[in-house]
């Protein structure tokens, strides 16, 4: 018997000015990045007016942000989100230097992920990060039940 959180669906949207930056992310973290998760749509931005709209519309469960896009890079993005939006999605910043990790702490960003990302490493950061900011938020609200 499969469970109701495998029918869900959650949005994970992949912030870059580089489309082949996106699709690296979109493959690092696949379309279900753990068994015990809902399959994840992905919502792609190329700009910063568009990441913004779709955080003030709740559009996303989670993005990913591209530490190096421009002209404003993910972390940016990440401390304006996290200051100016109440109740913030979760957000996960991807640098190119592993030395830019704390960067992040600088940008609030929820997690990190370096590049060249790793599958594996990649897919384990957003379910750790699905499982520990979005689910709870959803199955408190009734969204998701299980």
């Amino acid at each position: 018997m499969s469970s109701p959180v495998a029918h869900e669906t959650l949005t994970v949207l992949v912030y870059s000015h580089r489309p082949e930056t996106r699709e690296a992310i979109i493959t690092a973290v696949g379309r279900r990045p753990a068994p015990d998760l809902p399959r994840v749509r992905f919502q792609e931005a190329s700009g910063i007016a568009e990441v913004i709209q779709a955080a003030d519309d709740r559009e996303f469960d989670l993005a990913i942000l591209d530490g190096e896009a421009q002209p404003t890079g993910g972390m940016g993005v990440s401390r304006q989100l996290k200051t100016e939006i109440d109740d913030c999605p979760p957000l996960i910043v991807a640098v190119r230097r592993r030395d830019d990790r704390w960067l992040a702490t600088w940008s609030q960003a929820d997690a990190v992920l370096v590049h060249p990302l790793d599958p594996l490493t990649a897919a384990e950061t957003v379910a750790e990060v699905l499982r520990r900011d979005v689910l709870p938020a959803r199955r408190h609200a009734g969204t998701v039940s299980g």
